[in-house]
């Protein structure tokens, strides 16, 4: 896979800044254009696969080292604070794009990741769900407080 995965967390700190339904809307638009062909690319490849487990499981591994690599900077293991915000920019991010795509073997894809992730980063096991589940799931204000 030629295209580096490190940069999708270019804007997550701003991505993940003061989270609500409409900002989170507009992120999230900005952020599935941008990178639509990281995952076409990755979805063309694990369809041309004879082995899409095995396919899936290489995107993974291949998805996790690109963000490992920027952010480890020769570390072993990533400071805590920051390994809790990839593992939410994944969520809220990376796999309802992926998931949005349509693709038949986008959800084999994304578990792919959950695992290769589980490995990479020892105990942080995440899990996916779509984009409209997590839209719905936003209040613009609690109580009328926020």
């Amino acid at each position: 896979m030629p295209v580096e995965t490190g940069q999708m967390f270019d804007n997550k700190n701003k991505m993940l800044k003061r989270l609500k339904k409409q900002t989170y809307e507009t992120n999230f638009a900005q952020f599935q254009k941008a990178y639509a062909k990281q995952f076409e690319e990755m979805t063309a490849y694990a369809e041309q696969a004879a082995d899409k487990q095995a396919a899936a499981m290489e995107i993974g591994t291949w998805f996790t080292d690109g963000a490992f690599k920027k952010y480890g900077s020769g570390k072993k293991k990533i400071p805590s604070y920051v390994q809790a915000d990839l593992n939410l920019f994944m969520i809220y991010y990376v796999f309802p794009a992926l998931l949005k795509t349509g693709h038949p073997d986008a959800e084999q894809i994304a578990d792919g990741i959950c695992k290769a992730w589980a490995e990479r980063f020892r105990g942080n096991n995440i899990g996916y769900t779509d984009y409209d589940t997590l839209y719905q799931s936003f209040h613009d204000k609690i109580l009328g407080i926020f």
